[in-house]
């Protein structure tokens, strides 16, 4: 008999609901690994975040971060406290740090809308709602952080940075996962979204990503302005396939295509780079419900199937992607077939039933 595959994930709660849905996401991986079989998860709890950073005065030790560089992927629950803030008043976000040391350059955040799901759109091809948006996670606006500066407290500068080699590899990402997507019979098309009618440095995105798409012939692709991309997410959502953007419209239009389909608690999302990815939940830690057992694990467990997929992928590990498919499909049941909402979309289900019924389902 063939010995399991064998992978090691460094896992960061992190702060308030990032325990409890870490948790629930380790119980259904669990549980997929024993039907499955064909690989075992060795997991490994790291300490990061705000409630350490409070406790210590490090938010992300140097062993933590040593540790999670060595292991095979990064599961990361949710990161931050609103009361608890570095010197220059931003937020304690060690995801970020992640992020930038290991130049995880794409942020993957699926959005797709379940059949009897929540839906903020009453139009019935709200139902047909299944896009990719992949937002640069290393550079554009985001570049700047830890750099701003305030001068004789009149005027506040950061600065956007937009490279070629990261953005080479972004749409060349993109590119090819519009291709992985159209040949399961998505629509292969991938949009740029950007500012380039205004921003030296968004023309110059722009004309790299015309570059690269050359190179993929069998893919269409366009462009959309930002303002026009949060317009048409809203009026016409289920005709886009894979998007792609800078950083700080990625962040922005993420969260506004979560609330298409029912929030954050539904927004599962990667960070991908050349050796080493992080996956986890999009929400935040939600210290005002934490230690209600009402959270909603749908995102956390959804980023860990997604990280099933993405060692599959990386390592031609077949089981794994069985249980990520597995995953996928236990949820979209568990919402359409059983009924399953959580407080954060009017529901009753508290977040050890989703993950009784996920894990049934499986």
């Amino acid at each position: 008999m063939t010995n399991p595959r064998e992978f090691n994930i460094a896992v960061l709660p992190g702060d308030g609901i990032g325990i409890e849905v870490t948790e629930a996401a380790l119980a259904v991986l669990a549980a997929a690994q024993k039907k499955h079989g064909g690989f075992k998860l060795s997991n490994t709890e790291m300490p990061a975040g705000a409630g350490l950073y409070r406790d210590t005065g490090v938010a992300l030790p140097e062993e933590t971060l040593l540790g999670a560089g060595a292991a095979d992927a990064i599961y990361l629950g949710a990161m931050g406290l609103p009361n608890i803030r570095y010197d220059d008043g931003t937020e304690i976000a060690p995801q970020l740090d992640l992020r930038f040391n290991f130049g995880l350059y794409a942020g993957v955040r699926p959005v797709r809308a379940y059949p009897n799901g929540p839906s903020a759109l009453s139009d019935p091809r709200a139902g047909d709602i299944d896009f990719v948006l992949i937002r640069e996670s290393t550079e554009g606006l985001f570049a700047s952080r830890g750099k701003g500066t305030v001068e004789d407290d009149r005027e506040a500068r950061e600065t956007m940075v937009i490279t070629r080699p990261v953005s080479e590899e972004l749409f060349d990402f993109s590119f090819a996962l519009a291709r992985r997507r159209k040949a399961i019979g998505r629509a292969g098309h991938v949009t740029l979204v950007d500012k380039a009618n205004v921003f030296t440095a968004f023309a110059f995105f722009r004309k790299i990503f015309d570059e690269r798409a050359a190179n993929f012939a069998d893919i269409t692709s366009d462009h959309h302005y930002v303002d026009a991309m949060a317009l048409d997410m809203i009026r016409r959502p289920w005709d886009f396939d894979v998007m792609v953007t800078e950083n700080m419209f990625g962040d922005i239009l993420s969260d506004l295509a979560a609330g298409l389909v029912g929030g954050m608690g539904f927004a599962p999302s990667a960070d991908i780079g050349s050796d080493n990815a992080v996956f986890q939940p999009a929400h935040g830690t939600a210290p005002d419900i934490m230690g209600t057992g009402t959270a909603n694990p749908i995102a956390a467990i959804l980023s860990a199937s997604m990280m099933l997929e993405w060692l599959g992928d990386r390592d031609d590990a077949q089981a794994c992607k069985d249980a990520a498919v597995s995953i996928d499909e236990a949820v979209s049941l568990a919402i359409s077939e059983r009924g399953i909402r959580t407080a954060d979309v009017g529901g009753t289900h508290k977040t050890d039933q989703v993950v009784e019924a996920v894990i049934d389902l499986l």
